[in-house]
């Protein structure tokens, strides 16, 4: 994997302004040792470290497609057009944990329920199907339904664990998605290990995904391609390295069957003190070529994302720049968050030669007295979208010359400090989308209120 000139000029740049304008930290090496703790050597017993728990999220969303753009639902058998669109659901995970059984090898088990429960069933509401509240072919909501969202056994030697069944993964390639009622989640067998200090190893191999508005599996699928292409097997192995206090790196490589081959490279470095002045520089980059029966079409892909952070106290001041090399998209899984690009907000900002730029700024009222109250505004702009270039059938693109658009958001959250609903946490934004002609997140305008209540029972 190459970095573009671009990306290494920009990269130095921030690394200069991080020395001209912050406090000092500790930059200190941190050698590789063994880690001092054994996890399995601390296991309570199967029942003995048993856990019960679970949370209860009531997610709203109120769409309003503007200018031309419409969205679609069936009425009286007739596909009508309709500019809003609203989904109100109530979505609960009872979430059972055993604890590891004692010995060299422990034994754990985890399993899941997950519920939703539709609050809005108007069918003109959601104007659509299984877009976010699951619905029968003619677009009516199901009005409840559950599934067994996680359903796995864990295997545990000192600080190593191997998971296999249905579980949650996090990684640059394989993510799970928590941003609506109820979160994804994959079937297969994973193995993380932490037997180092500053160094553990990820690897993982699956073949299913548990929709977050589905209840039954599927076969994993790109997220932007126009066609029905699916694969069989997702693989992946990667790395988290902390070489300094202030720097962490990873390092991933996976297989997406018939689909693409998956590089990536991430870096965070943290400078300064944030009562003084502290700077967060972030690099993100995927390299991606096509493998196999090329599903996907000819693939060779470069895209990176470069930010700089400043903290004051209350005050952060982030920019993000983000650039697409490749006459696609730059393509991920669905049903995964396996984009860790600085300017996926709304819009994914990732069309095939897209150029963007974002600026966020947040506030934290902890320093003003109200722990737990937040408010964060942003606005991204992308431009140089083209796919003139494009040879494939996978995605559509060809129309795609010089298109532009454009996002802004603004959000509020506060977290309940203490008392029976501590850890309570409660958002709301609301986000505009402007786009050219054919670029295809069109136009747009979402408030979303969600509430999400954890509770303990073990």
């Amino acid at each position: 994997m190459k970095l573009s000139n671009s990306a290494l000029l920009a990269l130095a740049i921030s690394s200069i302004t991080a020395t001209a304008y912050a406090e000092n930290v500790s930059q200190d090496f941190v050698p590789t040792e063994l880690n001092s703790k054994n996890a399995q050597a601390e296991s309570k017993g199967f029942i003995e470290g048993q856990s019960l728990s679970g949370s209860t999220r009531n997610w709203y969303a109120n769409e309003l497609k503007r200018r031309n753009d419409r969205f679609s639902y069936n009425h009286n058998g007739q596909p009508t057009s309709t500019p809003r669109r609203i989904n109100w659901v109530q979505g609960t995970i009872l979430n059972y944990t055993s604890g590891f059984t004692e010995g060299t090898v422990g034994v754990s088990t985890e399993v899941a329920a997950y519920n939703a429960i539709a609050l809005d069933r108007d069918r003109k509401d959601i104007a659509g199907k299984n877009n976010r509240t699951l619905t029968h072919s003619d677009g009516d909501a199901v009005g409840q339904w559950s599934k067994l969202g996680l359903a796995n056994v864990k295997f545990r030697v000192s600080n190593t664990t191997l998971t296999v069944g249905r579980q949650n993964v996090s990684t640059p390639i394989v993510d799970v998605i928590g941003n609506r009622p109820l979160p994804s989640s994959f079937e297969g067998a994973s193995i993380h290990s932490e037997e180092f200090n500053n160094l553990s190893f990820d690897a993982g191999s699956y073949d299913r995904v548990s929709p977050r508005t589905e209840q039954s599996l599927s076969k994993f699928r790109s997220e932007y391609t126009n066609n029905n292409a699916e694969t069989d097997r997702v693989s992946l192995i990667g790395a988290n390295y902390q070489p300094l206090k202030s720097l962490k790196t990873s390092l991933y490589a996976s297989k997406v069957e018939d689909f693409w081959n998956q590089y990536y490279f991430g870096a965070t470095h943290e400078l300064g003190d944030s009562s003084v002045l502290a700077l967060t520089t972030g690099l993100n980059y995927y390299k991606t070529v096509d493998t196999g029966k090329k599903e996907m079409g000819e693939i060779d892909n470069d895209t990176y994302s470069l930010s700089m952070g400043l903290a004051h106290q209350a005050h952060s001041l982030t920019f993000s720049y983000q650039a697409v090399n490749g006459n696609e998209y730059f393509d991920y899984l669905h049903e995964t968050n396996g984009i860790y690009l600085a300017n996926s907000l709304l819009s994914d900002f990732n069309g095939p030669n897209e150029k963007s730029f974002q600026i966020a700024y947040g506030l934290n009222m902890a320093e003003y007295g109200v722990p737990g109250l937040k408010f964060n505004i942003y606005q991204a702009r992308g431009w140089g979208i083209d796919g003139t270039h494009y040879r494939g059938t996978a995605y559509d693109v060809n129309k795609m010359d010089g298109e532009t658009h454009y996002e802004y958001g603004i959000g509020a959250s506060y977290a309940v400090q203490s008392g029976p609903l501590k850890a309570t946490a409660i958002r709301a934004t609301y986000t505009t989308h402007r786009a050219s002609k054919y670029q295809a997140d069109g136009n747009i305008n979402e408030f979303r209120l969600v509430t999400t209540v954890p509770f303990n029972i073990l």
